[in-house]
C-alpha cells in the first residue's frame, strides 16, 4: 500500500485505541467500519471508512485503513486527529503492547506523525481536510500540506529519464551514422585521386621511355652529351662515310692490276657480280 500515489498529505497528532468489545481501558465497542479490531485498523474523526493510507513515524511507514470512528473529545478544535491501534503504536514507539491491559508501554500516548492517504474509502464520512468528531464546520485545513516531492509518483520521473535516455542514444546512433558516411565518402574521394596518380606516374614512364628513345636520351642531367651519347654521335657519322665510300668505290669484280678495252684498269667495270656490289650498281644505274 505504501507504494501507492499519495492523494493527501499531512501532519497530525495521534494517539492509540483498541476497541474490540471487551470494555477494557475505556473500550467502546466493535469498530463502526465492520471490521474486527487489528493491527493497521485506524480510527478517523471524520474521513471516509475504507479510506487507506500510510504513516511515517523517524523514517518508518505504517499502513493503515480507516475502520473506526474516533477520537472524539480530544479531537476538538484539530488537536488530536487521529486514533493508531495499540499495537502499531508500541511498534512505532519502540514500546510493548499489553494484551490484558490495553496499554502501551513507556507511558507516552501520543506522536506527531506525517500521514499520507492513498486511496479514499466508500464508507461514511467526508474528504479532504479531517475535521473535529464533533465539530463537523471546523475544517483543520493545517492539517493538510503539499505532498513531499520524494513521495510523488517515480514513474513520470521514470518516463522522463527514459525518453532523455532513448534521446541521447538516437543522438549518438545519428553521430555514428554521420561518422560512417563519412568515412565511407572520404574512402570514395581518395580512391580516384589514387587513380590520377596512377594515370599521371604511367603518363611520365611512357614520356620517359620516348625521351630515351630519342636525342634528348642522349643527355645527361647537367644538359651535356652522356658516354652513351657521344658513342652515338661518333657511329653516326662513320656510318654515312662508309655508306658514300661504297656508293663511289670501285666497280665490282675489278681486281688491282686488270686492265680493261677501255683503259679504265681499276676503275673498269667487271662483269663479275657480288651481292651487295649488284645491289649498289643497280643504285647507280650500271646494271648491265
Amino acid at each position: 500500500m505504501s507504494n501507492d500515489t499519495p492523494i493527501q498529505y499531512g501532519e497530525v497528532t495521534a494517539t492509540y485505541f483498541w476497541d474490540d468489545g471487551s470494555g477494557i481501558n475505556g473500550d467502546t465497542g466493535m469498530p463502526a467500519g465492520g471490521e474486527p479490531m487489528q493491527k493497521g485498523l485506524f480510527s478517523s474523526p471524520s474521513w471516509p471508512l475504507g479510506t487507506k493510507g500510510y504513516i511515517e513515524f523517524e523514517g518508518e511507514q505504517y499502513d493503515f485503513f480507516i475502520g473506526d470512528r474516533g477520537p472524539g473529545v480530544p479531537s476538538n478544535d484539530c488537536d488530536v486527529l487521529l486514533d493508531i491501534d495499540g499495537k502499531t503504536f508500541a511498534d512505532m514507539m519502540g514500546e510493548s503492547w499489553d494484551d490484558e491491559t490495553y496499554f502501551v508501554s513507556g507511558g507516552n500516548g501520543h506522536a506527531e506523525v506525517e500521514y499520507f492517504i492513498t486511496e479514499w474509502g466508500d464508507g461514511n464520512g467526508t474528504e479532504g481536510a479531517p475535521h473535529p468528531f464533533d465539530q463537523p464546520g471546523n475544517k483543520c485545513e493545517n492539517a493538510v500540506s503539499p505532498i513531499p516531492e520524494e513521495h510523488l509518483p517515480q514513474e513520470e520521473e521514470d518516463e522522463e529519464e527514459q525518453a532523455q535516455e532513448e534521446a541521447e542514444e538516437e543522438a549518438a546512433q545519428n553521430a555514428s551514422d554521420e561518422q560512417e558516411e563519412q568515412e565511407e565518402q572520404e574512402e570514395q574521394d581518395e580512391a580516384p585521386a589514387t587513380s590520377d596518380d596512377e594515370q599521371q606516374d604511367t603518363g611520365v614512364t611512357a614520356e620517359t621511355a620516348a625521351n630515351d628513345l630519342s636525342g634528348t636520351g642522349l643527355m645527361n642531367a647537367e644538359g651535356m652529351p652522356s658516354a652513351a651519347g657521344l658513342l652515338t654521335l661518333a657511329i653516326i657519322p662513320a656510318i654515312l662515310i662508309a655508306l658514300a665510300f661504297a656508293w663511289f668505290r670501285r666497280p665490282s669484280g675489278v681486281h688491282a692490276g686488270a686492265a680493261d678495252d677501255s683503259g679504265k684498269g681499276l676503275m673498269g667495270q667487271s662483269n663479275g657480280r657480288h651481292v651487295i656490289a649488284s645491289f649498289l650498281d643497280r643504285l647507280r644505274g650500271n646494271d648491265k
